[in-house]
């Protein structure tokens, strides 16, 4: 797949090249947003995606939570994208949101859905650079 991906990106370019329309050059040195957040995640105790479990309740709760994330389109892509990590009925939540509403949008579905007190906020508001 990575290979084929690479043959698509590369005869793209090439047709672009050649109809003569300017192609930026990819950065080596960008790096990704969450980077200081990967590295805090490599502690034990951290609560990562791969802690879940493939309990059917579980996988419930999160597709329940995943569907009502993204039916809301008034939220940002960071919204749709943060993490919802299940373990035996407790949620978790993580990653960066556009701000404090989106914050608490997200929230409120998770503990509509999960139960008040079964949500773990670890949202952050990401920072204009």
């Amino acid at each position: 797949m990575l290979r084929k991906n690479a043959i698509d990106y590369f005869a793209a370019v090439t047709g672009l090249l050649i109809a003569g329309v300017a192609v930026p050059a990819v950065s080596a040195q960008t790096q990704p947003d969450n980077t200081r957040v990967n590295k805090e995640d490599r502690s034990s105790a951290a609560v990562t995606a791969d802690q879940q479990k493939n309990d059917h309740n579980d996988r419930y709760l999160t597709q329940q939570i995943r569907k009502a994330v993204m039916a809301d389109k008034t939220l940002s892509t960071y919204a749709h994208n943060v993490k919802v990590i299940s373990q035996n009925g407790n949620v978790t939540l993580k990653g960066p949101v556009q701000s404090e509403d989106e914050r608490k949008t997200v929230l409120a579905k998770a503990e509509q859905i999960a139960g008040a007190g079964n949500v773990t906020d670890q949202l952050s508001i990401k920072t204009s650079q």
